[in-house]
């Protein structure tokens, strides 16, 4: 059944003159607009279903690792069994120390995603809208992907120290370069057709960032934030591996070298459930963000 189509009100651009082109009745104007930068074709599958296959592959994992333990001969130290690190888990529940550890380098993502993430789109918009800029600073930007951050963690270690700072730093460093890629690529998507409209309307340049751009970089952000997410896990764990007395990397360290393998696992397990965590919280983030793309699709 086709739906009247009705002219938009200058709402959208807070007291601008209507606007000139058509929407569907009952529509509203920005998520008129913003419908038309984006579209979500995706296949939906039952989030029962989904459930329930991570569930089975996460029982013959574990299923597997049992089998191996008990018939594959190898030592505790080697590989222990999974009552092993479970019994290990709740002592170090028990004692206090697995909960100030985990405090510790999750404070160190947390901060390290933060900064990583307003610098990464800062410089990505600024390079996104000059392709001057962009030729300045893209050398850079892509010699500093060319170092491991293993090999660099060390040396920001000996400059700043083995405090919570270094850590705080290789996690923006590795958390820098995906999310600045998709914030450029998600700011230039924008149609240009959209620009011309806002401009013909008179829009501000703020308008224009947070009516327009914003929104419609914000899935491809979104996605680059996901793998910042996980990334920055791995930069915490480097930087304490390198130098600190205290974190999840430090417990890896520590026990590793009294051959606490079980402890090893379940600081192992600690740092996943930490980077599933994250990345479900940017996955929640990216659902009530983008819920418009759902209810207009």
């Amino acid at each position: 059944m086709s739906v009247a189509p009705e002219p938009c009100s200058g709402v959208f651009f807070d007291s601008q003159p209507a606007c000139p082109v058509s929407r569907p009745a009952g529509l509203p104007c920005e998520a008129f607009f913003l419908q038309a930068m984006t579209t979500n074709p995706t296949r939906k599958h039952s989030p029962l279903l989904t459930r329930w296959t991570a569930l089975l592959s996460l029982a013959a994992a574990f299923v597997t690792w049992e089998l191996v333990s008990r018939y594959g001969g190898l030592p505790a130290f080697i590989l222990p069994a999974p009552e092993q690190v479970a019994s290990r888990f709740w002592r170090a529940l028990a004692d206090g120390s697995l909960l100030t550890h985990t405090a510790v380098t999750l404070a160190e993502i947390l901060l390290g995603l933060l900064a990583g993430t307003v610098a990464a789109m800062a410089l990505g918009y600024a390079v996104a809208k000059s392709r001057l800029f962009e030729r300045l600073v893209a050398p850079y930007l892509v010699a500093s992907q060319a170092i491991p951050i293993v090999a660099i963690a060390p040396l920001l270690v000996i400059w700043f120290g083995p405090g919570m700072f270094s850590k705080v730093l290789i996690c923006a460093l590795i958390v820098f370069f995906p999310v600045l890629v998709n914030t450029v690529v998600g700011v230039r998507a924008v149609p240009r057709a959209l620009h011309d409209l806002m401009r013909s309307l008179r829009a501000t340049r703020g308008q224009i960032i947070r009516r327009l751009e914003v929104p419609a970089a914000l899935p491809v952000l979104l996605g680059g934030l996901r793998i910042g997410a996980t990334l920055s896990v791995i930069g915490a764990v480097v930087g304490e591996l390198v130098g600190a007395d205290k974190g999840l990397g430090f417990l890896v360290n520590s026990a590793r070298g009294q051959y606490d393998t079980a402890l090893v696992f379940v600081a192992v397990f600690t740092l996943i459930a930490l980077a599933l965590a994250l990345y479900g919280a940017v996955a929640w983030l990216e659902k009530k963000l983008l819920s418009w793309q759902e209810s207009h699709a």
